[in-house]
């Protein structure tokens, strides 16, 4: 493929569209992600804080599992050339609307309006957390791989990520009626507390390294993605130093490789890993996870439930 070539518009055909005039760090198509395949090798995938996706499809007027837009720090912009129906979740960024004439007016957080014919939709940099999402009612129907729209970027399955100009279909309203959503809940004040279950390779650990786990503060590092939170903190001493076959492991796992510091699993997470889990993050909790920026600090405490 010539240079040029790689860098054309991609266009999904369809009725209603949404064009990208700018990604922003990073967006994606997302929904609730591809469960089920993980004996095939696949990913579950999906919106790394699900619920705020789901808050902002039920503004919308979607069901729950609609593919919207997961967009990184914001600073992005769509355009609506036929109009749409748009509600915005998750970390809250400041949100413009503007019409076809230019007159531009700002839009509150966690709420759905609905943009004119030819109106922008611009996405500032959210003050607390790292994803918003954009729900449009119908859904982004880009075509869906293995039962999901989600892009999952280490397997490369669905939809890569946006870039300016591409173009993306949005699907037929469901019948329904919008929703009244509850506000987001943004990791401040830090350290954020994620509640955690031992196991299942505790016993792999020292005695005495889930409460050490427990008692220490961690910050996200840069190295961290949509694969998982690779963290920096106290290491939990290990009682084997021989390697663990690769076994199955889940969004919110807590793995401890050699080094001894954990990495805390996110929805692009291989469906295997070779590295113990000392616990795993409540699946309440993953999406709260989601939202944390390199350098967030972030303890953990044992699940009460």
């Amino acid at each position: 493929m010539t240079d040029s070539a790689a860098h054309q518009p991609r266009s999904w055909t369809g009725g209603s569209v949404i064009e990208v005039i700018k990604p922003g760090l990073l967006a994606t198509v997302q929904d609730l992600g591809r469960p089920g395949f993980g004996h095939l090798g696949v990913p579950h995938s999906g919106a790394a804080d699900p619920a705020s996706l789901r808050r902002a499809n039920r503004l919308a007027g979607n069901p729950d599992g609609a593919a919207g837009l997961e967009l990184t720090l914001g600073r992005a912009a769509f355009r609506f050339p036929g109009g749409a129906r748009v509600a915005m979740d998750g970390a809250p960024a400041p949100v413009t609307l503007t019409g076809p004439e230019g007159a531009a007016g700002d839009v509150p957080h966690g709420t759905a309006f609905s943009v004119p014919a030819g109106g922008q939709v611009r996405v500032g940099a959210p003050a607390a957390g790292l994803r918003s999402y954009l729900a449009v009612r119908g859904g982004v129907d880009v075509p869906p791989v293995l039962g999901s729209r989600s892009a999952d970027l280490r397997s490369g399955l669905g939809p890569p990520p946006l870039r300016a100009g591409d173009v993306l279909p949005v699907g037929a309203p469901a019948p329904g009626t919008a929703a009244a959503g509850a506000a987001a809940v943004m990791p401040t004040p830090e350290p954020v507390v994620l509640r955690v279950i031992p196991g299942p390779r505790d016993d792999w650990f020292a005695p005495g390294a889930l409460e050490r786990l427990c008692g220490g503060t961690y910050a996200v590092t840069p190295a961290s993605d949509r694969t998982g939170l690779r963290l920096d903190g106290p290491a939990p001493p290990r009682a084997r130093g021989d390697e663990l076959p690769s076994e199955g492991v889940v969004t919110g796992a807590l793995q401890v490789p050699p080094g001894g510091q954990p990495i805390l699993l996110l929805p692009d997470h291989p469906v295997t890993g070779g590295y113990p889990v000392i616990a795993v993050v409540v699946s309440a909790d993953t999406g709260l996870a989601g939202q944390l920026r390199p350098g967030a600090r972030l303890r953990f405490a044992l699940s009460q439930g």
